[in-house]
Formats: structure tokens, C-alpha cells, sequence
């Protein structure tokens, strides 16, 4: 569940969108804290990403983009992620059923 975890940490920046993002305001590097509130997945877990016009790094998994208006919600390994980012925070709600071990929970976001 660990992977999962840092996993969904990655992906908790990106947002779905119609076209590749260009330059965001959101660029840069962000920490991102999950916190389990229900399930048995580790009970929290912080990961730095970066976002580089628009796009995230920092695990070969991650797609796709932030949104210009800080929009977020991903979709990875079976982990999905929605919330907000606005100026240099960010937070939101995850929830998992990878390895068949359902867990939901927040995320919060913060520029590095």
C-alpha cells in the first residue's frame, strides 16, 4: 500500500483537461501530504512533485495536467484524486481500491 500511496501522492497535482497546459502559475515544486480517513492504507505519507509547464514529475506513472484554474483530479493505478489548488496551497479528496483494499482520504498541497 506504501507504493499506492506515493503514488497517488504524485498524481494528486494533475487535472484533467482538453489540451496540454502551457506555462502554469503553478509550476514548480509542491509537497504533498496524504492523510488515510478510512482503510487500511498507510495513515500518511508526504511526496515532493514538481509541475513543469503544467505537467508533473516525479514518478513515470503520473498523467496528466494542472489546470489553469487549479483544478485537480487524477486518475492512476486505480487511485483517483480531486480538489484545488490556489496560489501556493492546495487540498482535496482521494480514494483507492488498489490491490483490492478500498481507502479514501484528503490531500493537501503546498509550494515547495
Amino acid at each position: 500500500m506504501l507504493m499506492t500511496r506515493a503514488v497517488v501522492c504524485g498524481a494528486l497535482l494533475l487535472t484533467a483537461g482538453s489540451a496540454l497546459a502551457q506555462k502554469s502559475s503553478f509550476d514548480g515544486v509542491w509537497n504533498v501530504t496524504v492523510v488515510t480517513k478510512a482503510g487500511s492504507c498507510e495513515p500518511k505519507l508526504s511526496y515532493p512533485v514538481v509541475v513543469t509547464d503544467g505537467r508533473v514529475t516525479g514518478s513515470p506513472d503520473i498523467t496528466g495536467i494542472v489546470g489553469r484554474e487549479g483544478n485537480v483530479k487524477v486518475s492512476i493505478r486505480g487511485a483517483y484524486a480531486n480538489g484545488q489548488l490556489n496560489g501556493s496551497a492546495g487540498s482535496g479528496k482521494w480514494n483507492s481500491a488498489a490491490a483490492g483494499v478500498p481507502c479514501s482520504g484528503r490531500w493537501e498541497a503546498t509550494r515547495g
